[in-house]
């Protein structure tokens, strides 16, 4: 569940840590002593930087970081000193270094871009309605549906910080120059942007399985408390955010942000996340409990009981889908590292990760009954209007025909009466 991402086109990104090394590489060079009996100077050799050797040493480096995060190969490379200066690299650094892109694997990114892409458009599509008949309606104005607006707009704005990030990096522009990528200042914002939303909708879900199991506990009114819940889903993310700001500038400010070889702000940004993730599990496993205390209640009425009964069935198709993936594949983490395991965790946390928001948006405004029962009542609102209106028009044209017929009547006696007293008046 990494929640970092580069902000540059891939091959800028190569380039720029090539760029990166060189500069370091001719630093570290330029402190080192030199041999003063012969031997061979260190140097950069566009790929690589080899330190200062006496002759007859051998020197061994790894592969270049550009390349290890380009191809995930880590072997060794070496060089020789001789009296004529260096040797040749040997193994060749593209035997060592370089991989053959698998065509299955390029299959399976493009399927798992695919669909997290339909996913995250599919959400947003069913978000932004669900948010706009919650806001439209106001006998839906209550503090649970106020939840659910803030994680709906949690899900919306992750979904489109997700969708920008990919529409920059995944742009396959045959013209594509790397001095017009965005500055490391725009760049470093991106992604302290995208961080914040990631940690945002994490704790609005932490917030949803929070008030349910208040709800369920009964411990106090549910109306005074929805400013903690702010604080909580909005608060908090700001508060880790800024921490991962100053961690970035102070042990690890390079690049764009992007790289995580330091732990600590690696872990300041995924442990509250993964702190959510097993709160909001442990509070599953309450309320099914409690669920089944109460269900299992002889005083419980059948109108509680079947009230019960769905927010349990809300509960179970909800909470494991954010709760019960995520703690398993990040345990499992630093147990496995296999290509057969980052595949299916890629799979999970991307894909199914994607359809989280509309199947969210579906849970708790399409299916539930007050939203139903508002959309039905103004939905025969509506139609009741036009019949009326419609019957309005018939009957004022059935008048207007009506007085015409009258008013035509009456001109006809009038000019018969005219006539006559014409005609009289002449005899």
């Amino acid at each position: 569940m990494d929640a970092t991402v580069s902000g540059r086109h891939p091959n800028c990104l190569f380039l720029f840590e090539l760029q990166l090394a060189e500069k370091e590489c001719w630093a570290k060079l330029e402190e080192e002593q030199v041999p003063e009996f012969g031997g061979c100077r260190g140097t950069w050799d566009n790929i690589s930087c080899w330190r200062h050797a006496e002759v007859g040493e051998v020197v061994v480096n790894t592969c270049p970081d550009a390349l290890k995060n380009l191809f995930g190969r880590d072997g060794k490379i070496s060089r020789n000193c001789t009296d004529d200066g260096w040797s040749v690299v040997y193994p060749s650094v593209h035997s060592e270094c370089y991989s053959e892109y698998k065509p299955d694997k390029l299959v399976f990114y493009t399927v798992v871009k695919t669909l997290y892409t339909l996913g995250h458009s599919l959400s947003l599509i069913a978000l932004i309605t669900g948010s706009t008949i919650l806001c439209l309606f106001r006998k839906l104005h209550c503090t649970r549906n106020y939840i659910h607006l803030n994680l709906f707009f949690s899900f919306i704005l992750r979904a489109i910080a997700v969708l920008i990030k990919d529409a920059i990096l995944f742009s396959h522009s045959e013209n594509m120059k790397c001095h017009e990528q965005p500055s490391l200042i725009g760049c470093k914002a991106s992604l302290v942007i995208f961080n914040y939303f990631v940690m945002a909708n994490f704790f609005w879900l932490l917030v949803e399985g929070l008030y349910l199991h208040t709800l369920l506990m009964v411990i106090f009114s549910k109306n005074r408390h929805f400013v903690v819940y702010l604080f909580i889903g909005w608060g908090f993310p700001t508060i880790f955010v800024i921490a991962w700001v100053i961690c970035r500038i102070y042990l690890e400010d390079r690049g764009c942000w992007e790289i995580n070889d330091a732990t600590v702000p690696w872990r300041v940004i995924n442990w509250p996340i993964m702190t959510s993730v097993v709160i909001n599990f442990i509070l599953f496993i309450s309320i099914i409990r409690i669920l089944v205390q109460k269900l299992r209640c002889p005083d419980v009425g059948g109108n509680d009981q079947s009230q019960y009964r769905r927010l349990a069935k809300s509960t179970l198709l909800l909470i494991p889908l954010f709760g019960v993936n995520y703690i398993v594949f990040v345990y499992m983490r630093e147990e496995s590292e296999s290509d057969t395991f980052q595949s299916y965790k890629i799979f999970f946390d991307l894909c199914i990760g994607s359809f989280q928001g509309l199947v969210v948006a579906i849970l708790y405004c399409f299916l539930n009954s007050e939203v139903q029962t508002e959309l039905k009542r103004k939905w025969r609102s509506v139609c009741l209007k036009r019949y009326i209106g419609r019957d309005y028009r018939l009957h004022s044209s059935s008048i207007s025909r009506n007085g015409a017929d009258n008013v035509a009547q009456f001109h006809r006696n009038s000019r018969a009466q005219s006539f006559l007293q014409t005609e009289t008046t002449v005899m």
